[in-house]
This record gives C-alpha cells, sequence and structure tokens, in this order.
C-alpha cells in the first residue's frame, strides 16, 4: 500500500512538472511575441517617418543636410524645430507611465499601450535613416538580432543565479545615462565612443539578467490577466535591452551617409 501511495505521488509530481513546463513555455513565448511585435512596429514607424521626412527630388527638398540627404517639409519639422524634443521625450513619458499603471491596466489596455509606446520609439529613432546608410543598419541589426538570441538563450537556460548581476548592471545603466547626458553638452566623439562599448557591455549582460528574472516571475497559479500583465512587462524589458544594444552597436559600427 505504501508502495502504490509513493508511486501515486510521485507521478503527480511528474504531471505537475509538466505542467508547469509547458505553462513556462507558454508565458516565455507570449513574452516573446510580444516583444517581436513590438520591434516590428518600430521599425515600421521608423522606416515610413524617414520617408516622409526625406526626398530625393532637389525639386521639392525644403532643406539640405551636410550629408547629401534633403530634407522635405515635414522632416525639417521633424528632426530641427523643437518638435524633435518632444518626439526624443514622449517615448519616455509613455514608458514611465506603463511601468508604473500596468498593474491597474487590462491586458488589453497594456497591450496597446505598449505597442503605441513602440512606435513612438520608431518615429524617435527614424533619424537614423538620415544619419546611417541603410545597409549598415540592416547589418547590425542582424548582429544585435543574433547576440539578443544567444544572450537571452543563456539567461533563460543557465543554472547559474544572475541575480548578483544587478547591482552592478544598474550601476553601469546610470553612469551611461549621467554620461550621454553630460555628452548633450560637450559632443566629445571620445566619451561617445566609451558609452557606446560600456553601453554593449551593460545591455549584454542586462539581457541574460532580465530573461532569467522575467523566466522567475512565471507563476503556475496565476491567472491570465496577472500573467499577462507579467508578459507584457518582460516584453518591455526585453525590448529595451535590444533597441538600447542596437543603438550603442550602430554607434560603434554603424557607416555614417
Amino acid at each position: 500500500m505504501a508502495e502504490i501511495n509513493r508511486r501515486t505521488i510521485g507521478q503527480a509530481g511528474v504531471q505537475t512538472q509538466a505542467g508547469i513546463d509547458e505553462g513556462l513555455r507558454a508565458y516565455m513565448l507570449k513574452v516573446y511575441n510580444y516583444m517581436a511585435i513590438g520591434l516590428a512596429l518600430t521599425g515600421v514607424a521608423a522606416l515610413l517617418f524617414a520617408n516622409m521626412a526625406t526626398t530625393g527630388d532637389a525639386g521639392s527638398a525644403a532643406a539640405q543636410l551636410p550629408n547629401g540627404k534633403m530634407l522635405t517639409d515635414f522632416g525639417v519639422t521633424l528632426f530641427t524645430s523643437p518638435l524633435r524634443w518632444v518626439v526624443m521625450l514622449a517615448p519616455l513619458g509613455l514608458v514611465f507611465f506603463l511601468s508604473f499603471r500596468v498593474h491597474t491596466m487590462s491586458v488589453g489596455a497594456a497591450q496597446m499601450t505598449f505597442w503605441a509606446y513602440a512606435a513612438l520609439v520608431g518615429v524617435s529613432l527614424s533619424s537614423i535613416f538620415v544619419i546611417y546608410t541603410p545597409e549598415s543598419i540592416t547589418q547590425v541589426f542582424f548582429v544585435t538580432s543574433a547576440s539578443f538570441l544567444g544572450l537571452s538563450l543563456y539567461g533563460y537556460t543557465t543554472k547559474k543565479d544572475l541575480s548578483g548581476w544587478g547591482s552592478f548592471l544598474m550601476m553601469g545603466l546610470i553612469g551611461i545615462i549621467i554620461a550621454a547626458v553630460v555628452n548633450i553638452f560637450l559632443q566629445s566623439s571620445a566619451l561617445q565612443f566609451a558609452i557606446s562599448v560600456i553601453g554593449v557591455l551593460v545591455f549584454a549582460g542586462l539581457t541574460a539578467y532580465d530573461t532569467q528574472k522575467i523566466k522567475e516571475m512565471y507563476n503556475v497559479n496565476d491567472d491570465g490577466t496577472v500573467s499577462g500583465r507579467k508578459a507584457i512587462m518582460g516584453a518591455l524589458r526585453l525590448y529595451l535591452d535590444f533597441i538600447n544594444m542596437f543603438i550603442m552597436l550602430l554607434h560603434l559600427f554603424g557607416n555614417r551617409n
């Protein structure tokens, strides 16, 4: 009788673990799907606004940049008027709104807010198509994608506890932000190079760290709403890691027009 009970308990444990593994895979797949949709929206918005802002017709150009790119009236407004500060800061405001309010929002509202944020980031990144060649943007995107996949896979599969990385990575992130603000006024190419190198290392570490933390956030007892909110916030964290690593690599290896 005792043997039967042990066998029954063992089978129940295996079934429970299988249920957790299946739920975890579905949860992580949802995180990556949300992130992929966000990246796609960012890319589409960036291309759309870059095409609206530039022209190859000298007769319809409103201004010409030193690199030979010709701007439309819309491009002049987007890149050279005070509107550029709105375009730059609007995503920051929206990401703070989502971070603080996600726990009180419906899953649908959180999704729409995340995707609206991703589209706004695309608008703010449209200037890279004016600054860098399309070939180098494509190359850096694929390098970033391959690096991100490897790092995220490591964070998901490793048995090593990465929580000790958190404080060092946050210190590095704060240092990058401060240095970037200072460099707005200094315009130092050497400082920008250092920011980019350190930034690549920090966001590479954050990719693995955040993936493990997102995995640990999963709880088999969560209902659909809680699980959906966690998936959106996880997607936001990985999205930010990817975008920032892409920008840092573009600063290092992108070919300027």
